[in-house]
């Protein structure tokens, strides 16, 4: 699962704002918001992390390390 961080730097990465995100992955602009200033794994629904996570992805960007070790982002190798 992705974390909160990684939600942060993924945006960020990409220079998206936060209504930029909402508009890209069909979730609400306020449950995106909200996701991404919790700690750790936020409390959402797998799905739901999931579509975040697709369309990062889909943007060119990598997950990398795990929650309880260095968890970031990066651009994809090409």
């Amino acid at each position: 699962m992705i974390t909160s961080d990684q939600i942060r730097a993924a945006r960020a990465l990409l220079r998206w704002s936060g209504k930029d995100l909402a508009e890209k992955t069909g979730l609400g602009f306020s449950t995106l918001m909200r996701l991404e200033v919790l700690e750790g794994v936020p409390s959402a629904q797998a799905k739901t992390l999931e579509t975040i996570q697709k369309v990062f992805e889909r943007a060119g960007v990598e997950f990398i390390g795990t929650p309880e070790s260095g968890a970031g982002v990066r651009w994809r190798h090409k």
